[in-house]
C-alpha cells in the first residue's frame, strides 16, 4: 500500500469537530464496556459464582474486550488526527462484524432460552448484548475519517471468530462444556453444530463485505 504525501497530510491535520465528539463517544463507550464487565464479574465472585475459564469462554466476552482496546485507540486517533488508519478501519471492520452477529445470536435464538447456571445482574447483558453493539454499527456508519479498504481486507474478519470456534470445538470435546447450546453436539447433533458454524461464518463475511463496500462508496461520494 502506498501513502503520499497528501495522505500522511490529511491523517495528520487537526480533527474536526464531529470527529473529536466521535472520539470522546468512543473513549465513553470504552469505559462502559469496562466497567460493566467489571460489574458483572463482581456480581459473580460476591455470589461465589465466578468462573474464569467458563465467562472469559463466551465469544461476547472476548469480543468485548477487543471492543475495549479498539474503541481507546479508535477514540485517541479521532481525538489525534483527520483519518483513521487502515489497519485500524480493518479492525474496526471486524469489531463491526462481531457486534452484530453478538446482537443477532443473543436476541434471536438466547434471549429465551432457559440458563441453568447463575443468574445475576441482567442490565449487563443488555449493554454487552444490545446497546454496545448498536453504539459500535453507528459509530462506523456517522463517524467520518475511515479510509476505503481493499476488498481483501473482508477475510481479516475470520481470524478471531476461527480461533475462537476451534478452541471451544475441542475444549467441548474433552470437557463436555460448551459456552452455548447451538454448539453443543448433544443439543441437536454434529451435523447442526456444522450447519449453525457455517451460516454464522458466511453471514459475518458478508456483513465484512458489505462494511468494506461502505469504506469505498463513502470515499468515492467524498465521504
Amino acid at each position: 500500500m502506498i501513502i503520499t504525501s497528501h495522505d500522511a497530510t490529511i491523517g495528520a491535520a487537526a480533527p474536526g469537530s464531529a470527529r473529536r465528539a466521535a472520539g470522546i463517544l468512543r473513549l465513553l463507550a470504552a469505559l462502559a464496556v469496562f466497567s460493566t464487565i467489571v460489574i458483572q464479574i463482581s456480581d459473580r465472585v460476591i455470589n461465589n459464582a465466578f468462573d474464569p475459564s467458563e465467562y472469559f469462554s463466551y465469544f461476547t466476552i472476548e469480543s468485548v474486550l477487543i471492543n475495549i482496546v479498539v474503541l481507546s485507540v479508535g477514540g485517541a486517533y479521532a481525538l489525534r488526527t483527520q483519518r483513521d488508519t487502515a489497519l485500524l478501519t480493518a479492525i474496526r471492520l471486524s469489531t463491526v462484524a462481531f457486534a452484530v452477529v453478538t446482537a443477532g445470536v443473543y436476541n434471536l435464538l438466547l434471549r429465551n432460552v432457559p440458563y441453568e447456571g447463575f443468574v445475576g445482574l441482567q442490565w449487563p447483558n443488555e449493554v454487552l448484548h444490545v446497546w454496545i453493539p448498536l453504539f459500535i454499527v453507528l459509530d462506523w456508519f456517522l463517524s467520518p475519517g475511515k479510509p476505503a479498504l481493499p476488498w481483501k481486507a473482508a477475510w481479516a474478519v475470520l481470524v478471531f471468530p476461527v480461533a475462537w470456534i476451534s478452541y471451544t470445538l475441542i475444549r467441548g470435546a474433552f470437557t463436555d462444556i460448551y459456552p452455548y447450546p447451538f454448539l453443543d453436539p448433544t443439543t441437536g447433533g454434529e451435523l447442526s453444530v456444522v450447519m449453525y458454524v457455517v451460516a454464522l461464518t458466511g453471514f459475518m463475511v458478508a456483513i465484512s463485505f458489505g462494511l468494506v463496500a461502505s469504506t469505498r462508496k463513502s470515499r468515492a461520494t467524498g465521504g
